[in-house]
């Protein structure tokens, strides 16, 4: 039995992420990495797939066309899904690996954008994250987790950058430093967070004092996640889930 997913689309079916919007009647073409994955999974023409283009249009349709380099979709249903409330992650250039694996999990909590700072200690990680070819891994890594969570929202990802310059792109609003010896992230003794959030995560042996520094006087409040130390990709992932969870979801606006 195929379920229903909360946007009204049904779900359970393979899912693809396409670059065009998408729209009852439309006939969209997949990407190359779409078409090795219909063939690995043996789709022929008529199977019912789903497709999302990660700004809040997401949809079914049959396949048609396919050959061994190309495909296209004839949608069937659309729908269009709001943004969640915005939450922005300042991440460390750090480990590659380290880093992918927190995109993907970035992209399946629904993160709004994806920044990674270049912090002092970051410097001394080899090999790192960085630079226009990790920025495609990156993007790859978020398409794919959007493709398999079925979210409808691709997270924007950014350019490293300093922090000078990182603080200054940061949007207004619920500005969050993770520092243990922060008061709690959330909790009765705490103001509740509010959308827009932007958190920040520092580098495996934590920020420098002149960092928290330039930080708070940036409007950056330090928080916690307990009392134990976290790996980077740990903290981040904890603290987007509990700020997911916090400020709660967006709506779904079937289209006509």
């Amino acid at each position: 039995m195929v379920g229903v997913d909360r946007a009204g689309v049904a779900a359970g079916r393979p899912q693809f992420v396409v670059a065009d919007a998408i729209s009852v009647g439309a006939t969209l073409a997949l990407d190359e990495g779409a078409v090795r994955h219909i063939r690995v999974l043996r789709l022929d023409a008529g199977a019912v797939i789903g497709v999302r283009n990660g700004q809040g249009s997401i949809g079914a349709g049959q396949l048609v066309r396919i050959s061994k380099t190309q495909a296209h979709v004839e949608i069937t249903e659309a729908t269009t899904v709001s943004p969640l409330p915005a939450v922005h992650l300042l991440v460390p250039v750090a480990d590659r690996d380290r880093m992918l694996w927190l995109a993907e999990k970035a992209a399946e909590l629904g993160v709004t954008s994806w920044r990674p700072v270049m912090w002092r200690r970051s410097r001394s990680v080899s090999p790192r994250g960085e630079g226009v070819s990790f920025q495609a891994k990156v993007r790859a890594r978020m398409e794919g987790a959007l493709a398999q969570s079925e979210g409808a929202w691709l997270p924007q990802p950014f350019p490293e950058a300093n922090l000078e310059r990182a603080i200054l792109a940061a949007p207004a609003g619920d500005r969050i430093v993770l520092d243990p010896d922060g008061e709690p992230l959330v909790g009765p003794s705490v103001a509740p967070l509010v959308a827009p959030v932007v958190i920040a995560v520092g580098p495996e042996g934590g920020l420098e004092s002149d960092e928290i520094d330039d930080l708070e006087q940036a409007g950056f409040r330090r928080r916690s996640l307990g009392p134990t130390i976290l790996r980077f990709e740990t903290a981040a992932v904890a603290a987007l889930a509990i700020a997911r969870t916090a400020l709660g979801r967006g709506s779904v606006t079937p289209d006509e």
